[in-house]
């Protein structure tokens, strides 16, 4: 058994996805979502579509994976009851330790645990499990063998089909430091579809060298579903009906043994390339450093014939097909179909075209009607009585109706079994299939039309209402919001790349490469050491660190998995701003089981201020990791490779973005914000020189901080991100 999880931005795209044979949605509310720019839906629209799934024993789920803010608990809370009595199935949450406070509250309601908490390896799975969750979405960077480890042990979701994030997981600060927009928090700008340059020979021309091509893992599909995959998913809640119902369409027929129609779904959406993501390992499709938007697929080459532009091609286009024209595979502007012709159409350009452009049909208006033309049907089976001097009734797959009124003697013509039948398979637009069982009439029973009509209608509205009632409840108010935790350590922590000459109290060692000797890079450090791991770390991975662990007090782990990971290994945990703490439940939680935390780096001063117990630390000083790049931005070239440790990335404005290279079980890249922070501190202070070279000078010294650090911002901490 498995599902086809199917994404609906609005009500359109939840009809189609339904219609199109998917066994679950997913959409957003009108707040709290990670898509705040779709459409989305208020809770009488998810109950209306939570109805019309439930016909057809379709699931819906309620995706609430935002960052959580502590002004903002109690109208979340509230929101996941109301989403809950609406008909959600399934409530999708980022933040692990509400969840798990929800789950207490009210165990009935179904969580799952959002890719952004950034699940990669059996330890994330196992602290999802402690805290309510029965399934996890795993992050898409997550390898075959680890997804084959996970979904023995809990019911697991992958994603199959869509845009991918360049960001480990979704987990992206770029958008929030360079653009003052926070993509945790559902408003990313997309900087990752901006144009960069990099400072290695081959890259130094601006292209798309974040970019990734959208995930089609239907080549792999099969080997997920023997690994034990429960649910397939389709990213896509910003895209329209047809692509829905294409998506949905593809892999329902790979799924039952087909080849699967990979043409309607590049005409519905495609940008160019498709890659099979990171699950098999990095492919040489997995960035699109020249397409961005939709172009199709592609229909022939353009010839110009008398000032006209011919496209030679045995496609058929009808009138309002649309086109993208390409030259040297770069998009040169769209096109509209302009008449038929002999081998092939016409087609209309506001730009000159030439011999030899390629042209890619965007808009299919035929095949878009037939996809958004399926419509799933309930058969029902219909039985009826309707005896003289009795009242009516009615049994629709056992719902019994009851009419109010008894038959009267027909002076003329009495009630048929055909006048019956023929007014019982009228629907009236309901998604019904009619059968009809044993229909009996007995004596000569009169009943006119129009009250026939209206007998049918409130049968048919009462088997609706029996099939998609689900008696549910909840008690109002939920989990208590713990208080706020004020308190302030005094400690200075430090991350950077040796240890050495380090003056703090906390020393978070990050070196280049893991397997490496790591103990001269501890030197004769004397404060507390820890380890730093990333929040992606593959079960090969662990294998790699396991030997270096003896040589620390601890580990710092930007991942959720940390939490188990510690427990098993025996370690004192350090969790990292990768935690996201972002309200007292996180800091609550975090405060009783490791022995230091960090508070979000989106969050102000203020807001910081009541997740500050005694162990607490904020991100206060140097580089602001922007992004964790779980692939190779220059694609692999590991043959010509100079294996540098750090780049620059330069966007179009002349931004220089440090681009750090480490190697665990494989090379990894991080990218940090064009200017360093230095800000106050709201708990304890945190250091990061990963970037900014292994500072010794005086922290509290903010004259020489400033002049180490270069170019500074204050971040979230005051409102001053660029």
């Amino acid at each position: 058994m498995c599902e086809i999880l199917a994404p609906a931005g609005d009500k359109n795209s939840a009809l189609a996805a339904i219609n199109s044979g998917a066994d679950a949605t997913y959409l957003g509310l009108k707040q709290f979502s990670a898509r705040s720019s779709a459409d989305n839906f208020d809770f009488a629209g998810l109950k209306e579509i939570a109805d019309y799934a439930s016909l057809f024993g379709v699931r819906v789920h309620v995706a609430m994976n935002t960052l959580v803010k502590q002004g903002e608990l109690q109208g979340f809370i509230e929101s996941i009851r109301q989403a809950w009595l609406a008909g959600a199935d399934a409530i999708i949450l980022q933040d692990l330790f509400l969840g798990r406070a929800v789950h207490e509250a009210w165990p009935e309601i179904v969580l799952h645990l959002s890719t952004q908490a950034g699940v990669c390896n059996e330890y994330g799975v196992r602290l999802a499990k402690e805290c309510g969750f029965s399934r996890v979405i795993l992050a898409r960077e997550t390898a075959f063998p680890d997804i084959a480890k996970i979904a023995k042990l809990i019911e697991t979701e992958v994603f199959v089909q869509g845009a991918l994030c360049t960001c480990f997981s979704g987990q992206c600060y770029f958008s929030s430091f360079a653009g003052g927009n926070s993509g945790n928090r559902g408003r990313c700008k997309q900087p990752c579809r901006k144009l960069y340059s990099i400072d290695r020979s081959g890259f130094e021309e601006r292209a798309y060298r974040l970019s990734p091509s959208d995930l089609c893992a239907g080549a792999n599909i099969l080997k997920l579903k023997e690994a034990g995959v429960y649910s397939f998913k389709i990213e896509g809640r910003m895209r329209r009906p047809e692509y829905v119902a294409a998506a949905v369409g593809y892999y329902r027929q790979l799924l039952s043994g087909g080849r699967g129609d990979l043409s309607a779904l590049r005409r519905t959406y495609n940008r160019g390339n498709y890659t099979a993501g990171l699950a098999f390992g990095q492919d040489k499709s997995f960035l699109s450093s020249a397409v961005q938007g939709h172009i199709g697929e592609y229909v022939g080459t353009v010839r110009v014939v008398g000032g006209r532009f011919l496209c030679e091609s045995a496609e058929r286009p009808a009138e309002g097909d649309c086109f993208k024209v390409l030259r040297s595979g770069t998009e040169l502007c769209g096109a509209r179909f302009g008449g038929a012709a002999k081998g092939g159409f016409f087609v209309t350009a506001p730009k000159r075209l030439k011999n030899g452009d390629k042209l890619f049909i965007t808009t299919d208006t035929r095949l878009n009607e037939r996809l958004l033309a399926r419509r799933r049907l309930r058969t029902v089976t219909v039985r009826a009585r309707f005896a003289e001097g009795e009242l009516p009734e009615a049994v629709i797959d056992g719902v019994k109706f009851v009419g109010d009124e008894a038959l009267s003697r027909a002076e003329n013509r009495p009630l048929s079994e055909e006048d019956i039948r023929a007014c019982f398979a009228k629907v009236g637009g309901l998604p019904l299939e009619v059968h009809f069982g044993d229909i009996e009439v007995e004596g000569s029973p009169y009943l006119g039309m129009a009250k026939l009509n209206a007998f049918r209608r409130a049968a048919y509205e009462k088997y609706l209402d029996g099939v998609t009632d689900k008696h549910r409840s909840l008690p109002e108010g939920g989990p208590a919001i713990p208080a706020p935790i004020r308190g302030k350590n005094g400690k200075t922590a430090v991350i950077c790349t040796s240890l050495c000459g380090v003056d703090a109290d906390i020393g978070i060692l990050k070196p280049a490469n893991y397997a490496g000797d790591l103990s001269a890079l501890v030197g004769g450090f004397t404060g507390e050491k820890y380890l730093y791991l990333p929040p992606f770390l593959s079960g090969e991975d662990i294998g790699i660190i396991r030997p270096s662990l003896p040589l620390f007090d601890g580990i710092f782990c930007e991942g959720i998995y940390g939490v188990a990971l510690a427990r098993g290994l025996g370690m004192p945990l350090f969790a990292g701003v990768g935690f996201n703490a972002a309200n007292t439940f996180a800091a609550a939680f975090l405060a009783e089981n490791a022995r230091y935390y960090c508070i979000s780096k989106e969050l102000t001063a203020s807001e910081s201020y009541g997740l500050c117990a005694e162990n607490a630390f904020s991100l206060a000083c140097g580089g602001i990791k922007l992004m964790d790049l779980i692939y190779c931005p220059f694609g692999k070239s590991c043959r010509t490779c100079d294996r540098r440790g750090g780049y620059t990335l330069t966007d179009e404005a002349g931004r220089k973005f440090p681009l750090r290279r480490y190697e665990i079980a494989s090379c990894r890249f991080e990218i940090y914000n064009c200017s360093n922070l230095l800000c106050g501190a709201a708990a304890g202070l945190l250091a990061d020189f990963t970037v900014t070279g292994d500072l010794s000078a005086d922290l509290g010294d903010g004259t020489a901080l400033r002049e180490a650090l270069g170019a500074v911002t204050r971040g979230h901490s005051v409102k001053s991100v660029l």
